[in-house]
């Protein structure tokens, strides 16, 4: 409830000033989906960044050399399973409603982002 508190008061104070919201991460949970939905409505556009497992413990390894995280394989491999137990609902529910956009993530930072940016340059034309 306070993550969404939080993200509603943002929006609403930029309301003006945008096109619109990327919010990263959240929502993580149907629950969550539901509830943003009910207070501050329908999102026109979900990403999803779609890759193996492996390539996320890759990356989430090389983000640990580079930080401060001390994250290790095993723990890595449970939050992934966490993750996608989690996620597969939301995807579910944001595929049902059409506006699921499912990004292959596999490719480098670059190639990624500019899938993205080339996704919501074609949706807000």
């Amino acid at each position: 409830g306070i993550v969404l508190e939080l993200l509603k008061e943002a929006m609403v104070s930029k309301l003006g000033d945008t096109k619109g919201f990327l919010i990263d991460g959240y929502p993580q949970e149907l629950k969550e989906a539901e509830e943003f939905e009910s207070k501050i409505g329908e999102p026109k556009l979900v990403f999803c960044l779609d890759c193996s497992a492996e390539t996320m413990s890759s990356r989430l390894l090389m983000r640990n050399q580079s930080s401060q995280h001390s994250d290790n394989t095993e723990t890595i491999k449970e939050g992934i399973e966490s993750y996608y137990q989690a996620s597969k609902p939301v995807i579910a529910y944001y595929e049902r409603k059409t506006q699921l956009c499912k990004v292959d993530a596999e490719g480098t930072q670059e190639d990624v982002f500019l899938e993205v940016c080339k996704t919501i340059d074609s949706f807000l034309k």
